[in-house]
C-alpha cells in the first residue's frame, strides 16, 4: 500500500514536470503555426505620443551617459529623459546638456527602483502619454522609440521591447544572453502572438503614463517600498497588476534594448538568487491569476498563470534527471516519458535559438551550460536573507549604440 501511494506521487510529480518541459515547445509551435503581430493603427494619420523615459541609476549613474546618448538621438523626438541619480553625490554632472534631459539627484538618498521611479514622475515637466522604463546600463535602439510608438498606435496600454544583450565577451554574458533570448521568445514573443500577455523584463518597456500611475499607487508598490530588498520586483507586481485587470501586455520584438549581461560566475549567483527569491515570492500572486483565468473565465490570465508557474529552467531539468533516476525503480515508463521530455526541451532551447537569430558567441558558449546550471543552484543557498546577500549588480561595459551597431555589422 505504502509503495502504491509513493508510486502515485512519483508519476504525478513526473506528469508535471514533464508537462513543464514541453509546455515551452507547445507555446513556440503554435506561434509559429497561428501567431500574428498586432500593430494595424487606430489613428488616420497615426499620433505622435509623448514619451517621458525614466532611467534609475544608483551609485553609479556616469554608466547611463551613452543611455541618455541613444535616447537623445532617436527617430521619435516627442519625448523627455529623466535621469535619478541615486546616492551620486549633490555635485554628479553627466556632461550632456539638453533641454529633453532632466538630471535629478534625491535627497536623501531613495535606495530602491520603485521609489526613483516615482520620484521622476512626480516632477514630470508635462503630462506624458507614456512612461518607459530603463536601467542605466541599457542602450537604445535608434528606432526604440518609434516603434514603441506604432504599437502605442495599435491601442496597446503596455509595451515590452525586447531587451538583448550589450556584451557577450565572457562565456557566462554568452549564456546569460542564451537564457534570455529563450525566455524572450518563450515568455513574451509567442504569448503576445497568440493573443496573451507577455512576461515584463524589467528595463525597456514602456505603460500608459495613466495606468502607471495606477500601479504605483497600488497596495504592493506602496506597502512594498518599506521591505526594501524583500520587496517583490517591480516587474512582477507591474505585471500582476495589469493581468489582475486582464489587460494585455505586447511585446515588440523590433524594439531593441541592449542590457549589460553578467559576466563571473560569483555575479551569476548574486543575480540568480534575487531572482529566484522573486519567483518563488511571486508564487501566490501567479495562482491568483491562474484561478482568475479559470473562473472568469479568461485564457490571456490563464494562459499568463502558467507561464509565470513554470519553475525556472535549471530547476525544471535537475528535477527531471532527479525523478529519471528514481523512475528506474518505481516506474520506469515514466522514466523514458521525462528523458523525451528532457530532449523536447533541450531542442527547443535551440529551435528558439535560430528563430532569434543568436549570435555565434551565444552557440559557442551551448556546450558551458553545465557550468552555469551549477551556479545557479549555489544561488539557490542565498536567497534565505536577501537585505544581506542581494547586493546591487556593477556595471562596467562602456560603450555607445553606434559602436554596438557597428561591431555588430562588421560581425554580420
Amino acid at each position: 500500500m505504502i509503495l502504491q501511494v509513493i508510486t502515485l506521487l512519483f508519476i504525478s510529480a513526473a506528469a508535471l514536470t514533464a508537462f513543464q518541459l514541453v509546455y515551452p515547445f507547445l507555446t513556440t509551435l503554435f506561434a509559429q503555426l497561428f501567431g500574428k503581430e498586432r500593430t494595424t493603427s487606430n489613428f488616420d494619420p497615426p499620433r505622435v505620443f509623448d514619451f517621458g523615459c525614466i532611467i534609475t541609476a544608483y551609485k553609479n549613474a556616469k554608466i547611463a551617459g551613452p543611455l541618455v546618448q541613444s535616447l537623445l538621438n532617436q527617430t521619435h523626438h516627442n519625448h523627455t529623459i529623466y535621469l535619478v541619480a541615486d546616492e551620486c553625490g549633490a555635485d554628479f554632472d553627466l556632461g550632456i546638456t539638453d533641454s529633453r534631459l532632466v538630471v535629478l539627484l534625491p535627497d536623501p538618498p531613495l535606495r530602491l527602483k520603485a521609489k526613483s521611479i516615482i520620484y521622476a514622475m512626480d516632477r514630470f515637466v508635462r503630462p506624458h502619454d507614456y512612461t518607459a522604463v530603463l536601467d542605466a546600463d541599457n542602450l537604445a535602439h535608434p528606432e526604440f522609440l518609434s516603434i514603441l510608438n506604432r504599437y502605442a498606435n495599435a491601442g496597446h496600454r503596455c509595451i515590452q521591447g525586447q531587451r538583448t544583450a550589450k556584451n557577450l565577451d565572457s562565456t557566462y554574458a554568452a549564456l546569460d544572453s542564451m537564457g534570455e533570448h529563450y525566455k524572450n521568445y518563450v515568455e513574451r514573443y509567442a504569448p503576445y502572438l497568440l493573443g496573451g500577455s507577455s512576461v515584463i523584463s524589467g528595463s525597456g518597456m514602456a505603460t500608459e503614463t495613466n495606468l502607471y500611475r495606477a500601479y504605483l499607487d497600488s497596495a504592493e508598490i506602496q506597502q512594498g517600498k518599506e521591505l526594501w530588498k524583500k520587496m517583490l520586483q517591480e516587474d512582477k507586481i507591474l505585471q500582476n497588476f495589469l493581468l489582475r485587470r486582464n489587460e494585455k501586455i505586447a511585446y515588440a520584438w523590433d524594439a531593441l534594448c541592449y542590457d549589460e549581461k553578467v559576466e563571473t560566475g560569483d555575479a551569476v549567483q548574486t543575480q540568480r538568487s534575487r531572482w529566484l527569491f522573486s519567483y518563488f515570492q511571486n508564487v501566490p500572486n501567479a495562482l491568483g491569476i491562474l484561478r482568475r483565468g479559470v473562473f472568469t473565465p479568461s485564457a490571456n490570465q490563464f494562459f499568463f498563470g502558467i507561464t509565470t508557474l513554470l519553475l525556472p529552467m535549471f530547476i525544471q531539468l535537475v528535477l527531471a534527471l532527479f525523478l529519471t533516476l528514481i523512475g528506474f525503480v518505481l516506474a520506469p515508463g515514466w522514466s523514458l516519458v521525462l528523458v523525451a521530455a528532457m530532449a523536447i526541451f533541450g531542442l527547443n532551447v535551440l529551435w528558439t535559438l535560430k528563430l532569434s537569430d543568436a549570435p555565434q558567441p551565444v552557440w559557442d558558449a551551448v556546450w558551458s551550460t553545465p557550468y552555469f546550471i551549477g551556479r545557479q543552484v549555489t544561488g539557490m543557498f542565498k536567497m534565505r536573507n536577501p537585505n544581506k546577500n542581494f547586493q546591487h549588480t556593477e556595471h562596467r561595459k562602456f560603450v555607445t549604440v553606434e559602436e554596438l551597431l557597428k561591431q555588430q555589422e562588421q560581425k554580420s
